[in-house]
C-alpha cells in the first residue's frame, strides 16, 4: 500500500466520454457481443495494451460462442509478493427494448446524461475502467492489473465471468473491482460515489407439479396441476427467508406458471419457478428442504418435485458474499474516493445478483462494486450520468495505484 495522492494517473475526461459513446452506439445485446467485443479489443490493441480474446462456448443448452477480452498491465515486483487486483466489466446489454422513443444506441448527451440501451448497466463501467486501466499503463506499479471485459453477463448463466474462473484467469488474483452501476440497485438508499461491499445470492427454483387429467366437464374427477402450482406459488410467496446485518432479508418471487391447454381436460401436469434471492448462510440444500417443507404442509393432491434451473454445471450459481470494509482493497478505495470526491464513500451492498458473486463467492475474491448511477436500467430511457463516469475511472486509477503499489 502506498500514498498515491501525488502519482494517481490523470485520466482524461473528454475521451472517457468519447469512449462510452462509442460503446453505447455499438448494439450488443447477451449472446450478439462479437462487434463490441472486437472494437474492445482493438481499442486496447491501439494503445499498446497486448489484449487477447478469451473463448467462450456452452454447446449444450445454449449453443453460445463468444470471447471475453483480456488485458494485463504486469508490475514491477518479481517476488510475486504484490497483489494482482482484477478489473472486471461486461459489453453486454439485455435485449433491445421496443419503447425507446429514439435509437436506443444514440449515445445522445443532454444535462449531464448520456442515453442508450446499456449506457449505465454497464458501458459507463465498462467505459470507465477502459480508460482507467490505460492510464494506469503509465504509472509504474508493483502488483498487476488484470482487465476484463467480459460477455454474457445479463444473459441466463454469466458464461463470460464462469469461463475465467473455470479457466484459471482468477487464480493469481487477490482482488476484484466490479464497475457495475450500485447505488440503484442498492439493498438502502445511496448515492455516489459509494463502495458495495458484498451481494445477496440466487437461487432459481423449477418445480414440477403432477396431478391426474380428466375431463374438463367433470373436474373434480381429477387433480388439477395448475391449481395446485398456483396454490404453491402463492404459499412461497410467503415464504419467510433469511436475515443478514449487512445484506438485510431475502426475498423469494413466483415469476411463471406453464400448464394445462385449451383442450377441455383437467391439466395433468405444470411447471413452477420461483426466484429467491438469497443471504450469506442459507444453501441451495436448505432452499430445496424450505419449499418441500411448504408443499407437504399444503397437503397437495399433485406430487411435486422440487427442483432449480438447469444449468450447464452444477457449481453456476450465484452465492451471497461479503467483503470485509478493513480489506486493504476497501481502504486503498475509500483513500482514493476522498482524493478523486473530497468525501467519504458510503458503503451498501446488492440488492441483486452478477458477475461479481461469482468473484466473490465462487472465486473467493474480496470484490467491491463501484459503478456510476443512472436510472431506467434495462428499460427505455436508459442513461448514465456522464460526471459519475469520470469519477469512478479517477477512483479506480487511483485506487490501483494505493492497493498494488
Amino acid at each position: 500500500m502506498t500514498d498515491a495522492a501525488a502519482s494517481a494517473p490523470a485520466v482524461d475526461p473528454d475521451e472517457t466520454i468519447a469512449l462510452l459513446q462509442e460503446l453505447v452506439r455499438i448494439p450488443s445485446p447477451y449472446f450478439e457481443e462479437a462487434e463490441i467485443s472486437e472494437f474492445v479489443f482493438e481499442w486496447l490493441a491501439e494503445r499498446g495494451h497486448d489484449p487477447h480474446y478469451h473463448h467462450v462456448a456452452e454447446p449444450d443448452i445454449t449453443e453460445y460462442e463468444g470471447d471475453n477480452v483480456v488485458a494485463r498491465l504486469e508490475g514491477s515486483d518479481d517476488a510475486d509478493d504484490a497483489p494482482t487486483l482484477l478489473l472486471n466489466a461486461h459489453v453486454d446489454t439485455v435485449k433491445l427494448v421496443d419503447a425507446w422513443e429514439e435509437d436506443p444506441c444514440s449515445g445522445r448527451i443532454e444535462d449531464g446524461k448520456l442515453y442508450g440501451q446499456g449506457a449505465c448497466d454497464m458501458k459507463g463501467g465498462l467505459a470507465a475502467v477502459m480508460t482507467a486501466f490505460d492510464a494506469l499503463a503509465d504509472v509504474e506499479l508493483a502488483g498487476d492489473v488484470l482487465l476484463t471485459a467480459v460477455v454474457d453477463e445479463e444473459g441466463p448463466y454469466g458464461l463470460g465471468t464462469d469461463r475465467l474462473i473455470r479457466d484459471g484467469y482468477t487464480d493469481d488474483c487477490d482482488a476484484a473491482v466490479v464497475t457495475e452501476p450500485g447505488p440503484i440497485l442498492a439493498q438502502s438508499d445511496l448515492e455516489n460515489p459509494a463502495l458495495l461491499l458484498g451481494a445477496r445470492g440466487r437461487f432459481f427454483y423449477d418445480i414440477e407439479v403432477r396431478g391426474h387429467a380428466a375431463h374438463g366437464s367433470q373436474p373434480e374427477k381429477g387433480v388439477n396441476a395448475v391449481v395446485d402450482a398456483g396454490r404453491l406459488a402463492a404459499a412461497m410467496d410467503e415464504m419467510e427467508t433469511g436475515d443478514h446485518p449487512k445484506l438485510g432479508s431475502g426475498s423469494v418471487c413466483p415469476l411463471k406458471i406453464d400448464g394445462g391447454s385449451q383442450t377441455l381436460s383437467v391439466p395433468e401436469r405444470a411447471r413452477l419457478m420461483v426466484d429467491r434471492h438469497v443471504v450469506v448462510g442459507e444453501t441451495m440444500a436448505g432452499a430445496r428442504a424450505d419449499a418441500e417443507r411448504i408443499a407437504d404442509e399444503l397437503d397437495l393432491e399433485s406430487d411435486v418435485e422440487v427442483g432449480f434451473r438447469e444449468a450447464p454445471d452444477p457449481d453456476i450459481v450465484y452465492g451471497p458474499y461479503v467483503t470485509d470494509e478493513d480489506h486493504p482493497l476497501v481502504t486503498a478505495l475509500s483513500d482514493a474516493t476522498r482524493a478523486v470526491a473530497g468525501t467519504d464513500p458510503a458503503y451498501g451492498y446488492f440488492s441483486s445478483v452478477g458477475d461479481f458473486n461469482y468473484l466473490g463467492d465462487r472465486a473467493d475474491l474480496p470484490t467491491v462494486i463501484l459503478g456510476p448511477d443512472g436510472e431506467n436500467i434495462h428499460g427505455a430511457g436508459e442513461f448514465v450520468y456522464t460526471d459519475e463516469v469520470v469519477e469512478v475511472a479517477d477512483i479506480v486509477a487511483d485506487a490501483a495505484v494505493r492497493f498494488c503499489g
